[in-house]
């Protein structure tokens, strides 16, 4: 094609040239002639740009996908730039930009351990309605840094949770640190218009289970937190439903605290394997999950066969709440759980994970109001039954004039914000209080309880990126594994009515 288009321009030059000579003999002066030379330049000038044109429309007829769409070829005065069909352009790959983006405010609102902490699935379904997430899939990560100081009235007994509370992290009256408490990545992939699926691990060394101290490698692995896939729209129905390891439907479990976790969320915050069905509009959330039986990651247990071996999915969770909103900045939040196989079931002496004879179900409600600026949450959460390790049954060790008892967490907590709004649900300052408390045991028994108190101060930086700063009291000493005894010869307990830990804390969590 290249070639007949040269000599169709060849020929139209020596069919040009031979026009301009003609004229040259029969010239009748000196101007004549130079006029003629310059009207033959312009016409070599505009041949050659029009075979430069030709060659280039046949080269992109032979291979349409040569350039991104937003390049441009030199434009020719005259001379239209040539269009590739339609059809040609609907082939073309999808760019790396029209399928992978972050949105750092989803992100930091997916990955947050605050606020919203078993309600992720609807914070996702909500963001696809309108305008929905920009690409197919989204890229999320999180970090979360600290530098505190502690000091207990107990050698060795430091009942601050958000690290595990054991001698392998805190030696003597004091202790101070700068650490990574987390690190998080996630991907949460649109596939369809109705199916989402979500992808998240986690690095958090502070509150792994693994063995040694913080720098062990035991204790420095990467673990999938959640995966799961959803089935849902909610601009077509208000119904969805989800199937993986995610967190199970119980209680709120949420803090007014910009880091520090409540006693509620420690005692009965869920996460395991399981099928969840549910229903969200207009304000009224209905969700039942199937959990795996056995022992679960957090906070489900339920005997199979009398073993914690998960293979019945024998346990389940119900939770209902309703959310009325007035004007732009207010709302009341109710609601009400239920949890068949919570996993204050063991008996003595309690450890994390042990199988169960039977069953110890839980009860949830909670409230939480947004009057502008102002937050206040409630939550308060019991089992049905009285846990068996929570009573030594040995009658001769002095332990024993202590009665089992059913385990509840309360919390309440208020946050006021200032300084204008960094987006549309975040205030860029906020001061809060909140008091929390984990009961375990009878009246007086050195795991009865342990209570926390926690004034925080928060600043965004931006939608994703929050500085801030805790002062924490935490009353007690009640770490769940041996909470009763049974680790020492003499039948004595680790567990300390009266240990008291002070804390003060700085910190940044940052997510994209």
């Amino acid at each position: 094609m290249y070639l007949q288009n040269y000599r169709i321009v060849s020929g139209l030059l020596f069919s040009a040239c031979a026009l301009s000579v003609l004229p040259t003999a029969v010239a009748q002066s000196q101007e004549d002639l130079e006029a003629r030379i310059q009207r033959l330049e312009q016409m070599n000038s505009q041949l050659l740009t029009q075979m430069q044109t030709l060659i280039a429309i046949q080269e992109y007829k032979a291979d349409p996908i040569q350039r991104l769409p937003n390049q441009q070829s030199p434009r020719v005065a005259g001379v239209p730039e040539p269009v590739a069909p339609p059809a040609k352009l609907a082939q073309q790959p999808l760019l790396k930009s029209d399928l992978v983006s972050v949105d750092p405010e989803y992100g930091y609102d997916i990955l947050d351990h605050a606020e919203t902490t078993n309600r992720k699935r609807i914070v996702q379904l909500r963001g696809r309605m309108g305008s929905g997430r920009k690409t197919k899939i989204t890229v999320s990560g999180g970090t979360t840094v600290l530098a505190n100081y502690q000091k207990s009235n107990s050698d060795s007994k430091f009942g601050y949770l958000m690290r595990h509370p054991t001698s392998a992290n805190q030696i003597g009256t004091e202790v101070s640190e700068a650490v990574v408490h987390s690190a998080q990545l996630a991907v949460t992939a649109d596939f369809t218009d109705y199916l989402t699926g979500y992808l998240e691990f986690l690095y958090n060394p502070q509150q792994s289970f693994g063995s040694g101290t913080i720098t062990d490698l035991n204790r420095n692995q990467v673990q999938v937190r959640k995966a799961y896939l959803m089935f849902g729209d909610l601009e077509r129905s208000p119904i969805y439903a989800a199937i993986g390891k995610m967190d199970t439907p119980f209680g709120l479990n949420d803090t007014v605290s910009p880091f520090t976790n409540s006693t509620s969320w420690h005692a009965f915050a869920g996460l395991a394997y399981g099928a969840e069905l549910g229903y969200y509009k207009d304000g009224l959330s209905l969700r039942a999950m199937a959990i795996q039986g056995g022992s679960q990651f957090r906070a489900a247990n339920t005997p199979v066969n009398g073993t914690n071996v998960p293979s019945k999915l024998n346990n389940f969770a119900l939770d209902a709440s309703y959310e009325y909103e007035w004007g732009e900045t207010s709302s009341a939040l109710i609601g009400a759980s239920y949890l068949h196989g919570s996993p204050y079931c063991s008996d003595y002496p309690v450890f994390h994970f042990d199988p169960c004879d039977d069953e110890n179900p839980a009860a949830a409600i909670y409230g939480q109001i947004d009057l502008g600026s102002l937050r206040v949450l409630g939550e308060y959460a019991q089992t049905l039954d009285e846990w068996p390790g929570s009573a030594v049954p040995d009658p001769t060790n002095p332990l024993s004039v202590f009665e089992a008892q059913k385990t509840s967490a309360f919390t309440l907590g208020a946050r006021y914000g200032f300084g204008g709004e960094v987006s549309e649900d975040k205030d860029r300052s906020a001061f809060s209080l909140e008091y929390s408390e984990f009961v375990a045991g009878d009246e007086g028994a050195p795991w009865e309880r342990q209570n926390q108190w926690v004034a925080g101060y928060s600043a965004f930086l931006t939608p994703s990126v929050n500085l801030f700063g805790e002062v924490v009291r935490a009353e007690g000493f009640v770490p769940l594994n041996f909470l009763s005894g049974g680790n020492f010869p003499d039948g004595s307990t680790w567990s300390e009515r009266d240990a008291t830990t002070d804390v003060i804390l700085i910190g940044a969590q940052a997510a994209f």
